[in-house]
């Protein structure tokens, strides 16, 4: 034998099984893999849909109370209803700005005072009491 065709017979003579090990522990753990991240629950679901499962807690009353009875979605494609509630007029809209307005400077003018209260000096200690006689 040559020593090219002696260590290929040495080292590489099984390596058709090596590979055909390799692949299949590749594609089992692949499969393995892709079985583990389905989420099909299919059994669970279908307890639902007969009946059988168990029913969730019933929502409580002030839910109830404010879902309406018929909660139909808007179809694609719909426009909205008009709103029963117009936009605020140019002068409700001055008005507005000029009470918001009012009430920042309000805010400033309080914040300011605040300030200036905490920057004032404190007091002078109190005096230290006198201590007793000594006899």
């Amino acid at each position: 034998m040559t020593g090219r065709r002696y260590i290929r017979t040495m080292f590489f003579a099984n390596h058709h099984r090596a590979v055909t090990r390799s692949t299949r522990t590749l594609l089992l753990a692949a499969l393995l893999g892709a079985g583990g991240c389905s989420g099909d629950v299919g059994a669970l679901r279908g307890t639902g849909i007969v009946g059988s499962a168990p029913k969730g807690p019933d929502a409580p009353d002030f839910v109830a109370s404010s879902r309406k009875a018929d909660q139909d979605y808007m179809p694609v494609g719909v426009s909205a209803p008009k709103r029963t509630v117009r936009a605020k007029s140019t002068e409700g809209q001055k008005a507005l700005e000029a009470e918001l307005e009012n009430a920042r400077s309000r805010n400033v003018s309080r914040g300011k005072a605040a300030e200036s209260a905490g920057k004032t000096v404190n007091p002078s200690p109190a005096p230290a009491p006198a201590s007793a006689p000594t006899p």
